[in-house]
């Protein structure tokens, strides 16, 4: 059973008294396990399909399915981690981690244990006092990745959630990612600008149209996993990221594009 999937779905906008659409025609399918990256031009609807597939946002037409249930609203098997990490600045990280677990309801006892395991899945332990002006970049989005798990969530869609960060620190952040994959198998849909990104994350990469925004073209990633860093600069990461160039150069409208192992 496919973890998520979209048919046929618009998403419109009323923007001083017009109708802007951001979505449209939209089908994805997202399996079990799976690492799908997702690129586009600016104002796309990257975004706003996120908040889509978590269930932030209803489509005006379509449906969208998480495990094959309708999503009517904010999806719990769903988590969702931002471009920026929204910590709440009067809070300590665990305080932060436990806090969508307190909304819940969850006794606080068993929330700090989530909010725990959930800091040591993210590389985090020791400093769950910390405030969120404390951190640095990287440790911040660590946190904000940690919250979104601690529900234990089976998906997880990031929102550009490494593009502030210096090119060193969002690399390091890229193979975590990868290596927290590896320990718990989530289903993983990444937004991101950086084709780079995109295919050294993913098992396969998305092309979205301009707006209105759908998926126009697909390039499977056929690395082997695991993947580590030095694999960034290997023939199938970078056949596959210029396959990704081409067909965003191209304006080609439905694409299907297997790079050879």
């Amino acid at each position: 059973m496919d973890a998520i999937e979209l048919r046929g779905v618009r998403r419109s906008f009323e923007i001083n008294g017009s109708l802007l659409i951001a979505l449209d025609s939209l089908d994805l399918r997202v399996a079990s396990h799976e690492i799908v990256a997702i690129v586009g031009p600016n104002g796309c609807g990257k975004s706003t399909l996120l908040r889509v597939c978590s269930g932030l946002l209803a489509p005006d037409l379509g449906s969208v399915l998480a495990f094959g249930d309708s999503v009517t609203g904010v999806a719990e098997r769903v988590g969702l981690v931002f471009q920026e990490p929204r910590l709440l600045p009067w809070r300590d990280v665990l305080g932060n981690v436990a806090f969508p677990l307190e909304l819940a309801g969850m006794s606080r006892p068993e929330r700090e244990a989530r909010a725990r395991e959930a800091l040591a899945l993210t590389g985090l332990e020791g400093f769950e006092a910390a405030l969120p002006d404390q951190l640095s970049g990287g440790m911040a989005q660590r946190a904000a990745l940690a919250r979104a798990l601690a529900p234990e969530p089976d998906v997880l869609l990031l929102d550009e959630p490494f593009s502030a960060l210096d090119a060193m620190t969002r690399e390091r952040l890229d193979a975590e990612l990868l290596e927290l994959w590896g320990r718990t198998g989530k289903t993983i849909v990444l937004v991101t600008h950086s084709i780079s990104e995109a295919v050294f994350v993913s098992d396969r990469v998305l092309v979205m149209s301009p707006r209105p925004g759908r998926i126009v073209a697909q390039v499977a990633v056929p690395a082997d996993r695991p993947r580590r860093p030095a694999d960034r600069e290997g023939a199938v990461v970078r056949g596959a990221a210029e396959q990704v160039r081409s067909v965003l150069g191209s304006g080609e409208t439905s694409v299907d594009i297997e790079v050879a192992a």
